[in-house]
Parts: C-alpha cells; sequence; structure tokens
C-alpha cells in the first residue's frame, strides 16, 4: 500500500479521498529536523502546501519518495533542481486556485481605484472624509496583464467583463496568440506599460521575472497608473515601488504578495502612501483550497497508481491516454540506450537522437528522457529515471539532442540514435512492429532485424561460409541455446554483423573460443531486460 505524508494542514476532503482510494495517509503536518526527514524516507509521497521547506538536505537520502506535491500553484519552497536529481517528480496544482486569485486582483483593482482600505479606515476612526476619497471610474480604463496563463486569463475576462480595454504580454506567446484570446497583444514588455491605467503581474518567481517591474518600468508607466501584484512577492521590486509611491510617479499599488512573508512589521510598505496590502490571500477561499487539496490528491493517486504524470515542473508530463499509447515507445527508448552505454568504448560525451514518422508525433522529450535513463543507468550510484537523467547526464558532460521528422522511411517509426565516446561514435535504431514488438533494425552501418532483449551476442566478421555452424557448434558443446539469430550485411562476402538472441549467458571459456576465429573482427556480449519488462518508473 502506497504511503503518503501530509507535511502541512490540508482540507479533509484531500485526506479522505487518497484513503477511499486505498492510500495510507501520515497527516502529521508541522515535522521538522530529523523527524521530517525520517518521514519523507518512508513516503512514497508528501503533499505541502506553504508553510514546509522541502530542501536539497531533507532529499540527500530521500528513501522510497517518489514524488511531492504542491498544494497551490508556486514551488518556491520545494528545492526543485534538488528533487529532479534525486529523481522525485514536483507538482503542482494551478487549476485550484485560479478563479480565488483572479477574483482577488479584481478586488483589489476596484479597492485602488475607489479607495476603499482608506476609507473604511477613516469611517472606523469616526471621520467622514468624502471629499478626500475621490475615485476613478473602471468602465473604459486600459488593463495591462502580464503573464497570460490560467490566471492572467481569468482576470482578462472578468476585466472584459467590467467594461476594461485588456492589453497583455507574455515572453512565451506570440502577440498574434494573445490577440486571439480577444487581448491586444504586446511583443515587448516596454512598448505596453505605456498604454496602462492599471498593470497586473501574473508570471511565476524565476530569475527572468525577479525585479521585473523595477525603476526603469515604473518610470515607463503613466503617473495615474495603479499596480498589483497577487502573484509572486519580488516581480515587482519593492523599494523601485516605495519611491515611486512616494513622490507620486504612479498613483496607487495593491499588493498580495512579498519578498520577505510574513511581512515585517517595521517594514517600510507598511507606511506607504496610496498602497493596499493583503496578507497572501490569493487562494485563501474555502472552495480553493479544497480544491487544491482534492487536485493534489489526484495527481499523487494517478502518479502512484496508474504512473500517469500531471502539472510536473521538472518533468514533461503524461495523461492517461498519452501514457497508453507511449508506453512501449518508452521502454524502446531505455532499451536503445541501455545497447548504446554497453556499446560505448570509453566515456560518453554525445548522444543524437532522430525521430522519424509516427514516433515524431509523440512526446519525443518523454522519450529522449527514457533513452537518456537507460544511458545512465548501470553507470551511476544514483537512482535514475526520466526525472533526472537529462540532469545527471549533463551534469558529467553529455550533451543530448533530438531532431526528426514526420516522414516515414522503411519504417512507420523509427528512433535513430548516434553515441560519441572518446574512440567514436556507435549507431543503432529500433522500431515498434505492431503494438509492443520491439526491434533493432540498425547497427552501424548494418540492417537487420533483432529482438531487443535478453542476452546478446554480436559479432562482426567477414561473410564467409562455414562462420555460423562454427559458433552454433561452441554454444552447442556449451549448453547455450540460440534463439534466434539475425545477420546484417552490405555484400556477400563482405563485412557483416550478426545479433544472437542466447537463452543464457555463455561462459568465458566459450567466447575465447568463437574469438579464436580468424574472421571474427570483435565480439560483444550485452545484457537488456527481459521482453515486457518495464523499468520500475514505467512498470
Amino acid at each position: 500500500m502506497a504511503n503518503i505524508l501530509i507535511c502541512d494542514k490540508l482540507e479533509a476532503v484531500g485526506i479522505q479521498r487518497l484513503e477511499q482510494m486505498g492510500i495510507q495517509v501520515d497527516n502529521r503536518p508541522g515535522l521538522t529536523g530529523e523527524q521530517l526527514v525520517s518521514a519523507l524516507q518512508n513516503a512514497d509521497a508528501a503533499i505541502v502546501r506553504s508553510g514546509t521547506r522541502i530542501t536539497a538536505s531533507l532529499l540527500e537520502n530521500p528513501g522510497k519518495l517518489r514524488a511531492i506535491a504542491r498544494a497551490g500553484v508556486g514551488v518556491d519552497n520545494i528545492d526543485v533542481p534538488a528533487a529532479t536529481r534525486k529523481g522525485i517528480v514536483v507538482m503542482n496544482t494551478p487549476g485550484g486556485n485560479t478563479i480565488s486569485a483572479a477574483e482577488h486582483t479584481i478586488a483589489l483593482l476596484l479597492s485602488l481605484a475607489r479607495h476603499i482600505p482608506a476609507a473604511d479606515a477613516g469611517m472606523k476612526q469616526g471621520k467622514w472624509e468624502r471629499n478626500r476619497y475621490l475615485g476613478t471610474q473602471i468602465t473604459g480604463k486600459t488593463l495591462g496583464i502580464i503573464g497570460l496563463g490560467r490566471i492572467g486569463r481569468e482576470v482578462a475576462t472578468r476585466a472584459a467583463g467590467l467594461q476594461m480595454k485588456v492589453i497583455g504580454y507574455d515572453p512565451f506567446m506570440s502577440p498574434d496568440r494573445v490577440n486571439q484570446l480577444g487581448i491586444t497583444g504586446f511583443s515587448k514588455l516596454s512598448d505596453m506599460l505605456p498604454h496602462c491605467d492599471f498593470l497586473t503581474v501574473h508570471v511565476p518567481m524565476t530569475e527572468q521575472t525577479n525585479g521585473l517591474i523595477g525603476e526603469k518600468e515604473l518610470k515607463t508607466l503613466p503617473n495615474h497608473c495603479r499596480i498589483l501584484n497577487v502573484a509572486r512577492g519580488g516581480i515587482i521590486d519593492e523599494s523601485a515601488l516605495i519611491e515611486a509611491l512616494n513622490t507620486g510617479r504612479i498613483a496607487g499599488a495593491a499588493l498580495d504578495v512579498f519578498t520577505h512573508e510574513p511581512l515585517p512589521g517595521t517594514d517600510p510598505l507598511i507606511g506607504t502612501k496610496n498602497l493596499v496590502l493583503t496578507p497572501h490571500l490569493g487562494a485563501s477561499t474555502a472552495e480553493a483550497q479544497e480544491a487544491v487539496a482534492l487536485e493534489a490528491a489526484d495527481l499523487l493517486i494517478d502518479f502512484l497508481q496508474k504512473g500517469i504524470v500531471q502539472c510536473a515542473v521538472n518533468m514533461s508530463s503524461i495523461q492517461r491516454t498519452e501514457l497508453e499509447e507511449i508506453r512501449y515507445f518508452i521502454d524502446l527508448a531505455r532499451r536503445l540506450g541501455l545497447l548504446q552505454a554497453q556499446l560505448a568504448d570509453g566515456p560518453i560525451q554525445r548522444a543524437e537522437l532522430h525521430y522519424r514518422g509516427d514516433l515524431y508525433k509523440k512526446n519525443t522529450k518523454m522519450l529522449t528522457a527514457a533513452f537518456a535513463a537507460g544511458l545512465l543507468e548501470h553507470s551511476l550510484h544514483e537512482s535514475v529515471n526520466i526525472v533526472n537523467a537529462e540532469m545527471l547526464a549533463k551534469e558529467r558532460g553529455i550533451e543530448i539532442v533530438e531532431s526528426g521528422n514526420v516522414h516515414k522511411g522503411d519504417f512507420a517509426n523509427l528512433m535513430h540514435t548516434e553515441v560519441y565516446s572518446s574512440s567514436g561514435s556507435k549507431r543503432a535504431a529500433a522500431t515498434l512492429f505492431g503494438n509492443q514488438y520491439i526491434r533493432l533494425v540498425q547497427l552501424d552501418d548494418f540492417r537487420l532485424e533483432s529482438y531487443l532483449d535478453g542476452t546478446l551476442l554480436t559479432f562482426v566478421h567477414q561473410d564467409v561460409p562455414g562462420l555460423i555452424g562454427y559458433v552454433g557448434t561452441i554454444f552447442g558443446k556449451n549448453n547455450v541455446n540460440i534463439a534466434s539469430m539475425n545477420l546484417g550485411r552490405q555484400t556477400p562476402g563482405g563485412e557483416a554483423v550478426a545479433v544472437l538472441n542466447l537463452d543464457c549467458l555463455p561462459p568465458e571459456s566459450a567466447l575465447q573460443e568463437v574469438k579464436k576465429h580468424e574472421k571474427i573482427r570483435s565480439l560483444q556480449v550485452l545484457k537488456l531486460p527481459p521482453s515486457g519488462e518495464l523499468p520500475f518508473w514505467l512498470a
């Protein structure tokens, strides 16, 4: 039975969903230190909110931990590179709090436009200052949105309903695509800013977005502009914002998130005029809390019970139907990686992968990760899977590149690989016949059709009569059964390659006797998983 550790307070509906699906729940929010380390090591997966920090030191020896789900959007409190290095999938719940965050953005926008917090505070002090709080009408005003993901698009929908003009910038979305959403798109942030009466940010915190709105950007905004941040603290430079508000460079701001949380009581933001502050309430609705709890639970149920990866931040996500379609291709890619790792003579430097035909239409990122996992599987002490394989390869100086096209050659689908080591390169290609039959169809310059499983013996030789009988006689004397044999040659009597599938590993004495044949140039035994045996991370 799978075991999930609940690290922070989680709504009861999420815990009930896990238990209903036969998962053992270790509900101990607030664990720290060695207790947290031990609990994580004994869990198959964990759910965290923002309270628990999953650091590299916590993951140094992760035990059987395979996945972490963040009940929320941001994963700032999880060391994602450290988790990736250990082969741990990190997932978030981007859908659960979308509506609540969008609604809070609009609430702050209206509060800014009509000075509602300040007017409320004055009324509660017995002041009637009607003339002091002259507001601005939002109908017909222009809202600029930075980041047009789920929340940004929901904000746009609501703003349009309030008859605002909506313009947008997203570094990962072309202006034409933005225009298709009914939003006027800009290719440069600097071009959009001068048009904003209100500006809101909805991007993740990354190196690129840290300080995205700084002194330069604030100077570009009109003086009457009001700015909002319900995304992540630090996207707007707080020092520059304070200066802009105090000098009247912009008309107002509203922040729900901060560089340091909880916001210290001595923070200069607190005394800044024309600034509305809320304590990270974007997802703080009963509906959002239940939604993210259920979403986190469902993510881990699908992962642990069905092998489905969704909303992952450190690997390619894969849906149930896609997994069923691609499962054997993933196995094929991993087996090619295992094969190439054994063929390489010396340290591997580079791997080139080329996908052809129907295979190029599949999730090639997942296939490349599976190949990398096979390439490294038996050479590292660390556990290697499709989560961490490419990172571990990069750390070891192995460059992996992929290319492809949809044009079919001799096969409906083909994965061609070339691996470069210190002594040269080796080429190998495989295809999938039917729905599940994996075949090796190329080895260097030779075409053949061999099973890609079990014990393989390959030998390069001159194509002369009697040689195959010679090898079969030796193996027969040593009780080694040849399950199948495939030959590849370019011209009769020329150089050829043989691939033999054996029922058992031949004794060294038999191999040495085979090598004595003057027409055999090289010989190698390769070990692959039995037919149908999937890796633990795919089974």
